[in-house]
């Protein structure tokens, strides 16, 4: 299921009248959003899998939003959260934007303003969504090479050319172009350039051209 088809905003604020005036002006915007006097009570409902942000007021009876905060980090949550803050709590908001959060907004606030925050911080959980499911892709594919092509792998990664990949594997050259063939096959990718954006998301130079740097043909 698309994870921006079941986001919801968690909006979590002991103080009733402001709770239920956010979730009014975000429920009219389109959003789907579910509301707790305490950070007690969004503990008990929320599950790891569910996807949105969470709009958190700092101050609250029993266990604070920065307590919250330090909960979902713990069980690695990485729900986006925008803080809600009066005056005297920018500073502690600021310390735990610092911390992770992804933004603070002051009472009274402008409806346009949290709108915008709101709609930001759910992109950001998209984004975050997405990568960890291209992730997972990538990790069931490596997991499908054989051991043999996984050592070759890690030769191409390190920028090892055919030559030197098969002297230290005390394998053919020809051997070494085959499993590099059935590497791009598996990983579906049809380029190195291609193989090191998805192994290492580009942080390591691709080999010079070369004989070796080419794609690996079909033997």
């Amino acid at each position: 299921m698309n994870a921006a088809a079941t986001q919801q905003v968690f909006l979590v604020d002991d103080d009733e009248a402001v709770r239920d005036a956010m979730h009014l002006m975000l429920s009219v915007s389109g959003l789907r959003v579910r509301s707790f006097a305490s950070a007690e009570s969004f503990l008990e409902y929320y599950l790891p899998e569910y996807s949105g942000c969470l709009l958190l007021d700092i101050r609250m009876p029993g266990m604070s939003g920065l307590k919250l905060q330090q909960v979902l980090q713990a069980r690695n949550i990485r729900l986006p959260i925008i803080f809600i803050t009066a005056h005297g709590d920018i500073p502690t908001a600021v310390d735990a934007v610092k911390r992770g959060a992804v933004e603070f907004i002051e009472k009274p606030f402008d409806d346009y303003r949290l709108l915008c925050l709101t709609l930001d911080a759910l992109e950001l959980d998209a984004q975050t969504h997405r990568e960890r499911m291209a992730q997972a892709a990538l990790e069931a594919r490596l997991a499908a090479l054989t051991r043999r092509e996984r050592q070759v792998l890690d030769k191409i990664l390190a920028g090892k050319s055919n030559a030197a990949t098969a002297e230290e594997l005390f394998i053919s050259n020809r051997t070494v172009e085959f499993h590099r063939h059935r590497i791009m096959q598996r990983l579906e990718v049809g380029t190195l350039g291609e193989l090191f954006r998805l192994c290492l998301g580009g942080r390591t130079a691709e080999p010079a051209p070369g004989p070796d740097s080419t794609a690996p043909r079909q033997i």
